[in-house]
């Protein structure tokens, strides 16, 4: 067994999300959102080095040690399953993992709103899923796959960076490639997965013009393509998409995107009361005839004015989806309010004081 083995077992133990690796501090888990060190030395150069080659292939050293970082899947002695990203700082190493659950976990053990079920069951299009990372996106993607492999005959093509959640087929063919390993790029695995009879594509990471333009075809040609971006907000994501493409692809991008794109979840991770967990909380669009005319005539700042008047239809606005939870105690208000836009708006659900001057002289940026 690999000596840092003993650090993810403990992490795992102590029921955390990431476990953090540098030179100069102990090792750290991430827990529920929070960052806390371990009763353990501070780590030396040579010593989490020695920690790290330990657990890399010749390949993966070889990359390391010409400069560049390292994202892999690692499996623990004791069977954990980690996404792991490597990397140099000024004071030498340092390392990432991310604890991957060995069973996928399903949409309603999410409790996700239920339309992302819905959006499932498009035959074309584009469906994004976005948000800062270690939101979740790619764990709701997996559950989505999940549903999909688990309800349609598909042949559905996975495009990771690395794999994360392994799918064993059910109803569904489940292909999943990794980039730098399968594929040189999400862009050549797009391209290559449009000449393997895909139903669905799914893009870990919509990164580059290349891998934006390349799933835009896909998804035009009658695929259904899944996505991540890493943006705050349906605007946002639309806005990047437009800025991604070089200006002569403008107006095709628009008219893309009014045709095309299905739906975007933008979603965060807020604790629950009791401070023992976190709760995904989604700001929805799902695109119409009114949606579509405002990207097409560049008014997408009018668009969350549609979201909030589309509540019928699925869609909602994160402030809504924030006040909605916390009415609900579901969430707690202030870990809430750091997500929220018009944090005035939250002010009487407050119960840390240190916040409320905060909100009183208007200096939201603190939060």
């Amino acid at each position: 067994m690999a000596r840092i083995d003993a650090f993810l077992k403990l992490g795992l133990a102590q029921g955390c999300s990431d476990i953090h690796l540098a030179v100069g501090v102990p090792p750290m888990l991430r827990m529920n959102g929070d960052l806390m060190p371990i009763k353990f030395r501070d780590l030396s150069d040579t010593e989490l080095e020695a920690y790290i080659l330990e657990i890399l292939t010749v390949k993966q050293k070889d990359i390391l040690m010409g400069g560049h970082d390292l994202d892999f899947s690692y499996v623990a002695g004791e069977g954990g399953r980690f996404r792991v990203n490597v990397f140099r700082k000024a004071t030498g190493y340092g390392a990432v993992f991310r604890y991957i659950p060995g069973n996928v976990p399903t949409l309603d053990q999410l409790k996700v709103p239920a339309i992302l079920k819905k959006f499932c069951d498009y035959h074309q299009g584009m469906v994004l899923v976005t948000g800062s990372t270690g939101t979740g996106k790619s764990t709701t993607l997996a559950a989505m796959i999940d549903h999909l492999n688990a309800t349609r005959p598909l042949n559905i093509i996975s495009l990771e960076d690395p794999i994360e959640f392994v799918h064993p087929s059910k109803q569904s063919q489940v292909i999943q490639r990794e980039v730098g390993t399968h594929v040189l790029s999400f862009a050549d695995g797009v391209r290559s997965a449009m000449r393997e009879d895909p139903d669905v594509i799914l893009v870990g990471e919509l990164r580059d013009a290349e891998t934006i333009s390349m799933a835009m075809t896909a998804a035009e040609t009658g695929h259904l393509v899944l996505g991540t971006l890493h943006t705050t907000g349906a605007v946002k994501t639309i806005d990047r998409i437009i800025d991604a493409l070089p200006g002569e692809l403008r107006e095709q991008t628009k008219g893309f995107l009014a045709m095309s794109l299905k739906a975007v979840v933008t979603q965060v991770l807020v604790k629950t009361p009791d401070g023992r967990g976190r709760k995904a909380i989604c700001e929805i669009l799902v695109n119409n005839r009114a949606i579509a005319k405002l990207i097409s005539t560049d008014q997408t700042h009018q668009i969350p004015s549609q979201l909030q008047t589309g509540r019928d239809l699925g869609m909602q606005m994160m402030d809504h989806a924030l006040l909605d939870a916390i009415n609900a105690k579901e969430i707690d208000p202030d870990d809430a309010i750091r997500f929220a836009n018009e944090k005035k708006n939250f002010q009487r659900f407050v119960t840390d004081t240190d916040l409320v001057p905060m909100l009183d002289i208007g200096d939201e940026s603190k939060l």
